[in-house]
């Protein structure tokens, strides 16, 4: 190594924390392979950089430090967490790593640790993909897009194709839009979002859970850009200090046009908040997970029902606006309010079929949230 037989630096507890807890989620706690559950330190004149994977994501989250001397090990993801977590607020953490012993050194104020290390060039590095497209989104944009659609992402494994979120260009009612659909078999979201510049010829990719799950914290400044990468096998989203690089799903999504009911016409408005409250009271009397609640429709008048023969029964009546012929219909009462929950306008409206058909859910007028979910027998 020519980068000199020591690596050390100064950093900001906090800038610590934020910078490895990336890094340590996105480590598989269960991995045959030793290194994998390391994260890669990387310290240059202009920072430190620390990047962790589980080879089929990579995270690489970049922080400033004071950099005395360049170089780079592996320690341990979880250990250097909890570390970094438990030394006192506002401290200042001064990290050397020394090649001969192979050990990092860790101290803050009267704290110091030793921690095994393995050589840097074990690490697993995903391998660098040319990106067919390449956009800007607005952090607000994408947050949207995976918060409403992940609920739906199916955990089943042997459909695998489910196991994430496709996004792809799709043409809308108002042109090409930006569209994230995931489905379980039982209930389907459907997310618009307009078309970033750029992103017209991105190809369609199933985006994993755990990637979508890890995107999230790239999210939360509503002023970031984060720039999209995208290949037939690899998604990579960055802001200026963390890239996250993903593969994604290699199969193919089902076509969801099919399930999405285009002639539903009784329709059902009701404020989403007391419609989900109401879900939630009513279901609290069966012990099943996937209990059902019965809905029962006339003239502005809605009574959701339990009836669990070995727990007791529950009703209670919403006014609503409803002007169709009566009907009655079931649902798994955690998919009624797991789509309530997504409704940001007050009103849901349903359009239903028959008590046989799949329901149709949108949010007030908004046309860009489409949501599906099947009925069950009651």
């Amino acid at each position: 190594m020519g980068q000199g037989k020591l690596m050390k630096f100064s950093i900001e507890r906090a800038v610590l924390v934020k910078a490895v807890s990336q890094a340590q989620s996105v480590v598989e706690r269960r991995n045959t392979i030793p290194i994998l559950a390391n994260v890669l330190i990387e310290a240059t004149p202009e920072g430190v950089s620390f990047r962790a994977t589980d080879l089929d994501t990579e995270v690489v989250d970049r922080a400033i430090a004071q950099v005395e001397r360049p170089g780079a090990t592996t320690v341990s993801a979880v250990m250097l967490n909890e570390i970094a977590r438990k030394l006192p607020d506002g401290a200042l953490v001064q990290l050397s790593h020394d090649e001969a012993s192979g050990r990092l050194s860790v101290q803050a104020g009267r704290s110091s640790f030793s921690l095994a290390t393995l050589p840097r060039d074990d690490f697993p590095v995903l391998a660098n993909t040319e990106y067919s497209a390449n956009f800007k989104a607005p952090a607000s944009l994408l947050r949207r897009l995976f918060d409403k659609s992940k609920f739906a992402i199916s955990t089943e494994e042997t459909r695998y194709y489910l196991n994430g979120v496709y996004m792809h260009v799709a043409q809308s009612e108002d042109g090409p839009v930006l569209r994230c659909v995931a489905t379980d078999g039982h209930r389907l979201a459907r997310i618009d979002a307009p078309l970033p510049v750029h992103a017209d010829n991105m190809p369609g990719v199933i985006v994993p859970r755990k990637t979508v799950g890890e995107l999230r914290k790239l999210l939360d400044d509503d002023e970031a850009e984060i720039a999209v990468s995208v290949s037939e096998t690899k998604i990579r989203f960055a802001t200026p200090t963390i890239t996250l690089t993903s593969k994604v799903i290699d199969g193919t999504f089902p076509d969801y046009s099919r399930v999405i009911p285009q002639g539903n016409t009784r329709k059902l408005e009701v404020d989403a908040a007391d419609f989900a409250r109401a879900v939630d009271r009513v279901a609290t009397v069966s012990s099943e997970r996937s209990r059902a609640v019965k809905l029962s429709l006339d003239a502005d008048r809605l009574v959701l029902s339990v009836n669990a023969p070995d727990a007791g029964a529950a009703e209670e009546e919403l006014i609503v606006a409803y002007a169709d012929e009566p009907l009655e219909i079931g649902f798994n009462a955690k998919y009624l309010q797991e789509i309530a929950s997504q409704v940001d306008r007050d009103n849901a409206v349903f359009l239903f079929n028959g008590s046989g058909d799949a329901a149709l859910i949108r949010e007030g007028s908004d046309l860009s949230a489409v949501y599906v979910v099947m009925p069950m027998r009651v």
